[in-house]
């Protein structure tokens, strides 16, 4: 099933000041304290690796402002939690004091401002490395060609096999469009700054859920639409072979009632 989204007006909304200066922002003052935003603040372990391979990731001076700004707004509680700090009874204040001398601040008693999902306990780094191997998985293990086969199966008649071709065609440009769009996405991650290419409005928006996903979530989008694209690959694939199978077996196929009215002719011999 697809869902079409009609947008009623072509603008699209301006960005949120402090996601523009999340963006734009590489070394400038924060607080009134110069701040290189690449410079690595803290490792953490990685949530996801098992025991005998456990990673860590370097979390930037950015990212950690990335954390305190919106969509997110996290506390002391929660960041401490992100950055695996150990749970002490001064452990938010000696957090907020860290935080200061680079120019960061993290008020007492703040509200966090984004509903909490297992994705808000990863740092960018390990985020990253899961939607890599989320893409990866898809690409070599998820079963295109016995989808496609399992499919085309349920669609032999030769009257739909044309209108199906083109509505898989029509669906490969779309995903197309869509995977275009988002590998334009020039949301900062971890210490990598890159230059926007696409309009601010739109922008902002990807930035956004970059941010909620801390950079797992466009890659993953294009990681299943690759899946998808692969499949609908094949099933061009099976439906062309399908036709040409039709094809072959008109051709063979005498004209009705050719066959009936040769063995009359042999019975009035």
């Amino acid at each position: 099933m697809f869902c079409f989204v009609f947008f009623l007006h072509p603008t699209v909304p301006m960005p949120h000041k402090s996601v523009t200066s999340l963006m734009m922002s590489k070394d400038g003052l924060i607080g009134g304290v110069t701040v290189n935003v690449n410079e690595v603040f803290c490792s953490v372990p990685g949530r996801l690796s098992l025991l005998s391979s456990t990673s860590k990731y370097k979390v930037t001076v950015g990212e950690v402002q990335r954390r305190l700004s919106p969509p997110e707004c996290l506390n002391a509680s929660l960041l401490g939690g992100v950055l695996r700090r150990a749970k002490s009874k001064n452990g938010g204040r000696s957090l907020r004091e860290k935080l200061e001398k680079i120019g960061l601040n993290l008020p007492a008693g703040r509200r966090k401002a984004a509903n909490v999902t297992l994705l808000t306990s990863l740092v960018e780094g390990e985020a990253v490395h899961l939607a890599r191997d989320f893409g990866y998985i898809c690409e070599t293990e998820f079963p295109t060609k016995a989808v496609s086969e399992y499919l085309n199966r349920q669609h032999t008649d030769p009257n739909e096999i044309h209108a199906r071709k083109n509505m898989m065609l029509a669906t490969k440009q779309l995903c197309k469009e869509f995977t275009d769009l988002l590998a334009q996405d020039r949301t900062p991650l971890g210490n990598s700054r890159p230059t926007p290419i696409l309009e601010p409005g739109i922008q902002s928006c990807l930035s956004h859920f970059s941010f909620i996903t801390h950079g797992f979530g466009s890659p993953a989008i294009c990681a299943a639409l690759t899946a998808l694209q692969n499949y609908l690959t094949e099933a061009l694939k099976g439906l062309d072979k399908m036709f040409i199978n039709n094809q072959t077996s008109n051709r063979h196929t005498p004209a009705d009632g050719s066959k009936g009215g040769e063995k009359d002719e042999k019975h009035r011999k």
